[in-house]
């Protein structure tokens, strides 16, 4: 699940977000006020953006996001603002802030940033030797593997490929390369034995294993991890 959080007092404005983010099947939390974003944030795990209008009431968004920071250091947090001025800019970064948009925006702009920085931190979050990659969740102290929340029994072999992939997102690697790191290079036998184990990879974690997203062939090559 990609879980946004609004905090934003104009309710135009944020039901505006709110529809253009439900869309791109995003779930999103709202806050009117600094107060209601703050309690939003004890109650709620697992948020992942947060967009944070600077002049909110009760509690301003600098205030906010430096309390989202604390919570979370991995939550992205997009800051609005209708003004441009290179100090509130600055002031927003140093609470904690990655990105900024200056009203009035358009809703493909904004959507675009949010989709930026959510790919972002999907691929870096990582909690206690945790890496969270959505829709996937790998614990590599237990080496449990998880895809939206379910667990999904992988082997010995199996895990080994997808922590290569995972920890290398974009990354080509050919047959023979994954053959010696997951079997080592003393290992006497056909790389078609790599080819065998992504099969059984893909058959476990793709949508669709004919056609499949995250494990990419790479004709006359080899495989690559591919996040967009």
């Amino acid at each position: 699940m990609k879980r946004v959080l609004i905090v934003e007092d104009h309710e135009e404005i944020r039901g505006f977000i709110k529809i253009n983010l439900k869309r791109e099947g995003y779930d999103v939390l709202e806050a009117e006020d600094g107060e209601k974003a703050l309690d939003i944030l004890k109650k709620n795990d697992g948020i992942d953006i947060a967009i944070v209008d600077l002049m909110l009431p009760k509690i301003d968004g600098f205030y906010v996001c430096n309390k989202i920071r604390e919570k979370d250091p991995f939550i992205g947090i997009i800051i609005l603002t209708a003004r441009s001025q290179e100090a509130d800019k600055i002031a927003g970064f140093s609470k904690g802030a990655d990105d900024y948009v200056v009203k009035p925006f358009s809703p493909k702009e904004l959507v675009a940033r949010v989709d930026s920085l959510f790919r972002r931190v999907s691929m870096i979050r990582r909690n206690n030797n945790e890496i969270f990659m959505y829709p996937f969740k790998v614990d590599f102290n237990s080496r449990k593997f998880f895809k939206e929340d379910k667990e999904i029994e992988l082997t010995y072999i199996e895990f080994e490929l997808l922590k290569l992939f995972i920890n290398n997102p974009n990354k080509a690697f050919k047959r023979d390369e994954i053959l010696n790191i997951i079997w080592g290079e003393d290992y006497i036998g056909s790389y078609k034995i790599v080819d065998v184990n992504i099969s059984r990879l893909r058959q476990k974690i793709e949508d669709d294993p004919t056609c499949p997203k995250y494990i990419k062939s790479i004709r006359g090559y080899g495989y690559r991890w591919e996040i967009k």
